[in-house]
């Protein structure tokens, strides 16, 4: 998990002024600002002053938040690495003009996906990516498309929406509930509407407070970086030597595909004859290169078969042991029918919320496979006639973990 890390000073600025608290968590956040030509120079300098107070309240520095800025036409004001201190900040947003032109939104949230969070501009990568949308009205282009691969790429959108559409205006608007089909869930804490302009400067706390709650900052999470991974490996003598290489290998062509470290994927493996070994637990590698030799290192073991026993083991080693954000992620890939009973072991995993996939090689018994496999079976059970074919399955595995993490519901 990512822990929120928060500090608070109390500022006192002036006679007649509130206390400032200002908050300190590590964020890459992107402001895209209405330039519109329809806001008005006025309420241009409002929207500056507004992020200029927010520069301030966020603390900005490398070992915490980081903050850019783009205008919708889009054009980079501030990338990520331009500053690091938030006085800096401030005295770059004084500078920004007004470029004028339409509220396109969806184009903007585009080019921030594709180009703004990256290594070359400073995106960190270990901290979540947060773009807050400032938009007088409503977007003059649609957002949704846009808005859903930002969030699959795990860009959490907040917006915040100045003097709304009324009643009478909604028949203006390109998308209806554009909000709803941009921000990152539906329930409230991602949208912040503003009654008027002169109203936006009381948004600063609320705001910020939501941004640094970095814990329900879900869209940080994809499919990639968000799992706990388990995978039961066959050691039975019908293997063999060559062929348990080939599964190993499989197993690490898998792994390779996903982030890891604490924070993001861990995976874990067992092997299993008629007795079961614990080979590395969740978290115990916390790099890519250290886990793929960890992986090559397993020795074969040879023995019986005993695949219900071994699902039973890696709930009790593995899976007892999950983070509760994480999905959990069982992968048993076997040659042959099992001498114990699968279905009940099977069943208990898929209702501690496992989602599971067989692989079966070669004498493996398909009614089996589809037991241990989570349904719909032919999305999660798989088998191959030789070794040499497992190959052929790591995209198609990948490729669904990724479908069905995609199609959570977004409330």
């Amino acid at each position: 998990e990512i822990k929120l890390t928060l500090n608070i000073f109390i500022l006192v600025k002036g006679k007649h002024s509130e206390p400032l608290l200002i908050w300190n968590c590590k964020v890459d956040l992107a402001f895209l600002m209405d330039g519109s030509w329809s806001i008005g120079k006025r309420r241009f300098k409002i929207q500056k002053d507004f992020l200029a107070e927010v520069a301030q309240t966020i603390n900005v520095g490398v070992a915490g938040p980081m903050m850019g800025v783009i205008q919708d036409d889009p054009i980079t004001e501030i990338s990520l690495k331009s500053y690091s201190s938030s006085r800096d900040v401030k005295a770059a947003v004084d500078k920004i003009t007004q470029k004028g032109g339409q509220s396109n939104v969806g184009k903007a949230l585009s080019y921030i996906n594709k180009l703004y969070f990256s290594d070359a501009t400073g995106n960190r990568g270990s901290a979540p990516n947060v773009v807050v949308v400032l938009v007088d009205g409503w977007p003059t282009d649609k957002v949704e498309e846009a808005s859903r691969l930002a969030r699959e790429s795990g860009i959490n959108i907040f917006f915040v929406t100045i003097e709304g559409p009324d009643e009478n205006e909604k028949h203006n608007l390109v998308e209806a509930n554009f909000v709803d089909k941009a921000v990152c869930r539906t329930n409230g804490f991602f949208s912040l509407p503003v009654s008027s302009w002169f109203g936006l400067r009381k948004a600063v706390q609320p705001l910020v407070k939501r941004v640094c709650d970095t814990d329900r900052l879900v869209c940080s999470k994809t499919c990639l970086n968000a799992n706990d991974i388990a995978f039961v490996i066959d050691g039975s003598s019908s293997v063999g030597t060559g062929n348990f290489r080939t599964v190993l290998q499989f197993v690490a062509n898998v792994t390779r595909e996903f982030e890891i470290s604490d924070t993001d994927t861990r995976v874990g493996a067992v092997q299993y004859t008629y007795e079961q070994r614990l080979e590395f637990a969740f978290g115990q590698y916390n790099n890519k290169a250290e886990l793929l030799n960890a992986i090559k290192r397993i020795n074969y073991w040879s023995g019986g078969t005993s695949t219900g026993a071994a699902i039973t083991y890696a709930a009790e080693q593995l899976f007892s042991k999950s983070k509760p954000n994480k999905r959990k992620i069982m992968i048993v890939i076997t040659d042959g029918r099992s001498y114990d009973d699968v279905r009940a072991p099977a069943l208990a995993v898929h209702r501690q919320g496992v989602i599971a996939y067989s692989i079966g090689i070669a004498w493996a018994a398909q009614d089996e496979l589809e037991y241990i496999a989570t349904d719909p079976d032919k999305e999660h059970s798989y088998f191959v006639d030789e070794f040499d074919n497992l190959y052929k399955y790591v995209p198609k595995i990948i490729q669904n973990i990724c479908q069905e993490f995609n199609s959570q519901p977004r409330n």
